[in-house]
């Protein structure tokens, strides 16, 4: 599905699919924060390290379903794809953005 995205998002999300990390700092800011599976993660060492276990244990893709913008905050709905009990399942990426980059990630089922 072919959904609008902020570039900053984009990238990230098409990163996802290609298994790397090396995007970090072009989407993050230096203090971002990550929240998944009830863990915070902050800053673009420790969000790059969370990217590769994730993909290390789940090889999962993801898919964009739809993106709903008010102001700063962003709210995608995702179908991700992967080696989990209940693959697919489909997630809410709450981002917030500052300037051209993503401030903070929550990712809730």
């Amino acid at each position: 599905m072919n959904v609008e995205l902020p570039e900053p998002v984009a990238l990230y999300l098409s990163e996802e699919n290609a298994d790397g990390v090396d995007c970090i700092e072009r989407c993050f800011t230096a203090d971002a924060e990550v929240r998944d599976e009830g863990q915070a993660i902050r800053g673009w060492e420790a969000i790059r390290a969370w990217k590769r276990s994730a993909k290390a244990r789940y090889q999962y893709r993801v898919e964009p379903l739809s993106a709903e913008r008010q102001g700063e905050q962003l709210r995608v709905h995702v179908r991700t794809t992967g080696n989990f009990p209940g693959s697919p399942v489909e997630l809410d990426y709450t981002i917030v953005l500052a300037g051209d980059r993503i401030a903070s990630l929550e990712i809730r089922g």
